[in-house]
């Protein structure tokens, strides 16, 4: 006799019917962390590079009051809101020309911080994925150890033997184990993915960030090449040589 899927639910006992109600709110969970992820991750991107370009001009043309309005602008974006608010601190002392190396090093400070709370905005829901990925095969363990223990005291109490009198509630007991492991694997796979999404969203602030400390220092030196730090160099070298080095 051939069993549904629907058929062999409709048959489970009350413990293993809560194994699957549990994994598939764990499901839900980990799939609308994962949606909401995505479009965040997608629409800071998208901002951004609208924003780059435009700040960078503002930046060439010593426009400081309009780099710092599209700063705010585009509150969404990763990279503005890691310069809007050093360059909101360090205006006024460009302006008049009174910049010093403790208020460079105070911008640099004030950038740490803010990539440290965009990155763990960025990181907010990836422990759910984590979690879900790692505990659903064990909970549909768990279901599945406990039906078969159900299976073999059913079959002693009834007093028969073989294969066929336990089969049925073996089938029921493994379909718990399948179910955590189709919850399972899409949370892994996500969790890497928004895990390399989010780490090439930190070169960008990395990389934005020492461009921001540079112009800073120029201020300072009065020259072009001052400076120019070595993660600088590196980046700008290797995107000579024809290759992006963040690329999404």
């Amino acid at each position: 006799m051939q069993l549904s899927l629907l058929d062999i639910y409709n048959q489970m006992g009350n413990f293993a019917k809560g194994i699957v109600f549990i994994l598939a709110i764990m499901s839900i969970w980990s799939l609308s962390v994962a949606i909401k992820k995505w479009w965040d991750l997608r629409a800071a991107q998208k901002e951004t590079r609208k924003f780059a370009p435009e700040f960078s001009q503002f930046l060439e043309e010593d426009n400081l009051a309009e780099a710092v309005t599209l700063a705010d602008k585009y509150k969404k974006s990763h990279v503005a809101r890691v310069l809007g608010g050093a360059l909101t601190e360090i205006r006024p002392l460009i302006q008049d020309g009174s910049v010093t190396v403790a208020d460079i090093n105070s911008a640099e400070r004030a950038v740490e911080r803010e990539m440290l709370m965009t990155i763990t905005d960025l990181k907010r829901g990836l422990g759910i994925l984590a979690t879900v990925g790692a505990t659903a095969p064990f909970v549909g363990l768990l279901g599945t150890t406990m039906g078969i223990v159900n299976s073999f005291a059913a079959m002693a109490a009834s007093g028969s033997g073989g294969l066929a009198s336990i089969s049925s509630g073996v089938s029921e007991a493994l379909i718990t184990t399948a179910f955590g492991l189709i919850v399972a694997i899409p949370a892994v796979w996500l969790f890497n993915y928004f895990q390399i999404k989010i780490d090439n969203l930190t070169a960008e602030m990395t990389y934005t960030s020492k461009e921001m400390i540079d112009y800073m220092i120029k201020n300072i030196s009065g020259t072009g090449e001052f400076g120019r730090s070595r993660f600088t160099r590196e980046f700008n070298t290797t995107a000579t040589a024809g290759s992006n080095p963040i690329s999404q």
